[in-house]
């Protein structure tokens, strides 16, 4: 393996970098050359260029997480212009784990659209493609005007993925997610140009060298700059009360829609953690741990709404939505805390929520379908029949009952039932944050590192209230997310019903089990998935190797031209 990786840093490394933004790119174009006929084409197209994406970002985790890859090694100067004046790539530990886990949802996503959600509508794969190619951008790219363009591309992409399969409520959430998106756009471009006046750059590496330089005259504006970007970013990551419009966009999106939108949300976390950590780090002078406060308050509110919601909540799209606020809500108080321990935390709890927010929204297509008798948009209505009981509760005459008058409590299940089940207690326990799986594990780690925030076993300062509060937000909201799920899966799995049982396409359930199986593997190799995320959280908070590999990255030299009297003398 060590063969192979050297081989592959040596003569590919540089150039892989492009693979996940180029490839996503490449067949978006093609797909759109076929015609609408041609499903079988772009779903192979589709499938198999993710599956490639997904097997070159593992080459890049595995490349990215050597101890002894060279500080360059990560960088690509698409255009061979040195930075600050060029597009710069740059892969390090925290790009690399977000483009596997990326490419992970995304294969689950495409696999399950293709048993039937693709026909739904036009250019479904072309637009999950272009949506791939912007979340890959925007996890690579080490310059804050090519965020923007790569957003651009994210957003674009999404509008129409959103819109796919019609029907007015994904028109009506639709046209609210794309006002509030446009917003966000105008205070990203505003925020931007703002900095770019003040320092004169938009590279971040170059941004965070220059930040504890600005005069102190200019220091109102630039800390005004970054507060209006903070909102652009924050809300993309769904903090309260800027998260009105997720619930009902990401509920009436097309399932596999939706769990690739569960990705979206952590893009505005990952560049928020990426931003927050390169700027306003120790060496930024004045300007140091600027909008942490607002960080760790907005996110303790945004955990107790998520969690208000989900108790409020009996539709499993609305609660994987409020699921998804907060997880988000969690990584943003933890991140506004700043610390390497929780930093480390929060990336495991990163992945874990995300992989099972993902999953459930695909959960809850199966599910809806079953109960509504084989039709995704059929109307939502409730049943709170107790099984066997009539409405005066008493046993009614289609009760199975045995030769002594009592009631059997046997019965087979299902095969594509017990699988839903069991995906669904899956799901229930990784948000819910209980043991075995990794939700419990992520909270751990962030609660060991908010009571030890300095190691186990160290003396150190009495622990501030901020980290009691968040503790006692996360045992709350898991507690809420654990009466929410398992009430509303009495309500689909218990409750009295006469329906068939439930048709699984093979192409559906292999999406279901990938994603479940993710949740198993990362409870399985905790010690090595957290030693990974505490090594990338110690490189964020001392962002000098970051900063210094962007600035030393060397273009790569023409190739000199031969003299002139050499051509002459080779003449006869």
């Amino acid at each position: 393996m060590n063969a192979v990786l050297s081989f592959v840093a040596s003569h590919w490394m540089p150039h892989l970098i492009l693979v996940p933004i180029v490839l996503p790119l490449l067949t978006a174009g093609l797909m759109l050359l076929l015609r609408e006929e041609q499903q079988r084409s772009k779903v192979a197209l589709n499938l198999g260029s993710t599956a490639l994406g997904l097997l070159v970002t593992v080459l890049l985790l595995l490349q990215a997480k050597q101890p002894g890859m060279p500080g360059s090694l990560g960088i690509y100067l698409p255009g061979n212009w040195p930075a600050p004046f060029g597009i710069v790539l740059a892969l390090d530990r925290l790009s690399a784990m977000m483009l596997v886990l990326c490419y992970s949802v995304a294969l689950a996503a495409a696999a399950y659209a293709s048993a039937r959600w693709h026909r739904a509508g036009v250019h479904f794969h072309p637009l999950f493609q272009l949506q791939l190619m912007g979340l890959a951008g925007a996890f690579l790219t080490a310059d804050l005007f090519n965020l923007f363009v790569f957003f651009e591309i994210m957003l674009a992409a999404s509008y129409g993925l959103l819109l796919h399969g019609s029907g007015r409520p994904r028109v009506s959430a639709g046209l609210h997610y794309i006002a509030i998106n446009l917003a966000a756009s105008s205070l990203f471009l505003i925020g931007a140009s703002m900095l770019y006046g003040i320092t004169g750059t938009l590279n971040m590496a170059d941004l965070a060298r220059s930040i504890a330089g600005v005069a102190s005259t200019d220091r109102g504006l630039l800390h005004a700059a970054c507060a209006i970007l903070g909102v652009a970013f924050l809300i993309k990551a769904a903090l309260w009360p800027l998260n009105f419009w997720l619930v009902p966009a990401y509920s009436a999106a097309t399932a596999p829609v939706g769990a690739l939108f569960a990705l979206m949300t952590k893009v505005g976390v990952y560049v928020i953690l990426r931003l927050w950590t390169l700027l306003f780090s120790p060496d930024a002078g004045p300007s140091a741990q600027f909008g942490s406060a607002w960080l760790v308050g907005g996110g303790m509110v945004t955990m107790a709404f998520g969690a208000v919601g989900m108790l409020g909540s009996q539709r499993l799209g609305h609660l994987a939505g409020f699921a998804a606020i907060s997880s988000s809500g969690t990584l943003l108080a933890a991140v506004g805390m700043g610390h390497n321990q929780l930093t480390g935390g929060l990336l495991y709890y990163l992945l874990s929520s995300t992989v099972a927010v993902s999953a459930l929204f695909l959960l809850t297509d199966l599910i809806e379908r079953w109960r509504n008798d084989g039709f995704s948009v059929a109307p939502y209505e409730r049943k709170d029949d107790a099984p066997f009981l009539s409405a005066d509760l008493v046993h009614s005459a289609s009760a199975p009952l045995d030769d002594d008058e009592q009631e059997v409590i046997g019965e087979v299940i299902p095969a594509a039932a017990a699988f839903l089940g069991l995906a669904f207690i899956t799901c229930t326990l990784v948000v819910a944050g209980l043991p075995p799986l990794s939700g419990f594990i992520g909270k751990f780690a962030l609660i060991h590192a908010l009571l030890n925030p300095l190691g186990l076993g160290a003396a150190g300062a009495p622990l501030a209230m901020s980290s009691w509060v968040m503790v006692g937000l996360m045992l709350v909201s898991g507690l809420f997310a654990l009466v929410a799920l398992t009430r509303v899966g009495v309500l689909h799995f218990w409750s009295a019903h006469d329906r068939a049982a439930p048709k699984l396409l093979v192409m559906e359930g292999l999406p279901v089990a990938l994603l479940v199986l993710m949740c198993a593997a990362l409870a399985w190799k905790a010690g090595p998935v957290l030693r990974y995320t505490e090594a990338t959280a110690n490189a964020l908070h001392a962002p000098a190797g970051y900063i210094r590999a962007v600035m030393s990255a060397q273009p790569v030299p023409n190739p000199t031209a031969a003299p002139a009297g050499s051509q002459q003398e080779s003449r006869p």
